[in-house]
C-alpha cells in the first residue's frame, strides 16, 4: 500500500504541477473565488475530514475486535465518501450549466481560459475517481466485517488498517486539492 501510494502521490503531484504552471503564467486565468462554489466545496472537504475520522474509528474498533463498532465507524466512513461524491457531481452539474467545459469555457457570457476548466476536471475527476475507488474499497471490507473478518484479533486487523491508509491519503490529496485550485 505504502509503494502504491508514493506512486500515487507522484500523479497527483505532477497535475498539481502541471495546473500551477499553466494558471500562474496565463494572463487570463478567472479567480476561483468567482467562478467555483468555494462555501459547498468547503462543506464537501469538511465532510471528507470527518471521515478521516470516523476512518480512524473503525481501525481503533477493529484492533479492539469489536465488530459491531467496525461497522458503525466504517459505514459513517462510506457516507461521507459517498456524500463527498454527490457534492462533487452537483458541482460539476452547476458549472457546466454556467458554461465552465473541458475544452470550453464561458462565464457570465464571456469566454474564459479554455484550461481553467480541463484542468479544473482533470484533476477534481482523477481525485474523484480515487474516492470513488476508496468507497468501493471500504464497502468490500465492510462486507468482511459483517461476515465477522477483521475483528478477530491479531493482526485481523490489517485489511481495515490498509483501506484506511488509502483513505487518509485521498483525503490529505483533496486538502491540497482544495487549497490550490479553490483557494489560492
Amino acid at each position: 500500500m505504502w509503494c502504491f501510494i508514493a506512486q500515487d502521490g507522484f500523479s497527483f503531484g505532477g497535475l498539481l504541477l502541471a495546473y500551477g504552471i499553466l494558471r500562474f503564467t496565463a494572463v487570463d486565468w478567472p479567480r476561483p473565488d468567482h467562478v467555483l462554489g468555494i462555501g459547498l466545496t468547503a462543506v464537501a472537504t469538511f465532510i471528507l475530514i470527518l471521515s478521516s475520522v470516523s476512518m480512524v474509528m473503525s481501525v481503533e474498533a477493529a484492533k479492539a475486535c469489536d465488530q459491531k463498532r467496525t461497522a458503525k465507524w466504517l459505514g459513517l466512513t462510506i457516507l461521507g465518501g459517498l456524500t463527498f461524491l454527490g457534492i462533487q457531481a452537483y458541482e460539476y452539474t452547476h458549472l457546466v450549466g454556467l458554461g465552465i467545459g473541458f475544452t470550453s469555457s464561458v462565464f457570465d457570457g464571456v469566454d474564459i481560459n479554455d484550461l481553467f476548466g480541463s484542468t479544473f476536471y482533470a484533476v477534481t475527476g482523477f481525485h474523484g475517481l480515487h474516492v470513488t475507488a476508496g468507497v468501493i474499497y471500504l464497502m468490500c471490507i465492510y462486507r468482511g466485517v459483517l461476515k465477522g473478518k477483521y475483528t478477530q484479533g491479531g493482526m485481523s486487523y490489517s485489511a481495515v488498517e490498509l483501506v484506511g491508509l488509502f483513505w487518509h491519503f485521498v483525503d490529505l490529496v483533496w486538502i491540497l486539492v482544495f487549497t490550490f485550485i479553490y483557494l489560492l
